[in-house]
């Protein structure tokens, strides 16, 4: 049986990615971390082949950062097959554009937790 949540294979691309978080990442992960919106997250984890930005799996929630690299025709339909992969796993993603995070993170908050309370 091979295992859908964090594959020996990726952990060094895991391990790597928290290592070079961007600068989105760690201003999220600042609000995520230590339970401070009253549920635990976890940072570079892996569901299947895919690694998540952040996840919750209490609440089965995937949050993704969205940089200009997502605006592409390929990575918008690689994101839609993601995306699909994890509903089908009975999981919710919510996406935010790296300026989101940057510039308004209080609104990003408030719809994380807003998220938080309808799941």
């Amino acid at each position: 049986m091979s295992r859908i949540h964090n594959n020996r294979i990726l952990k060094d691309r895991r391990i790597e990615l928290r290592r070079k978080e961007t600068p989105t990442e760690k201003i999220l992960w600042f609000y995520l971390r230590s339970d401070k919106l009253g549920v635990k997250f976890k940072r570079q984890h892996s569901v299947g082949g895919y690694i998540l930005d952040f996840y919750c799996a209490k609440k089965k929630l995937i949050i993704e950062l969205d940089g200009e690299i997502h605006n592409t025709k390929d990575a918008k339909e690689y994101d839609e097959v993601r995306d699909k992969f994890f509903k089908e796993l009975g999981y919710k993603t919510l996406r935010f554009l790296n300026r989101e995070v940057e510039n308004n993170i209080n609104k990003v908050l408030e719809k994380i937790r807003s998220f938080l309370i309808k799941i």
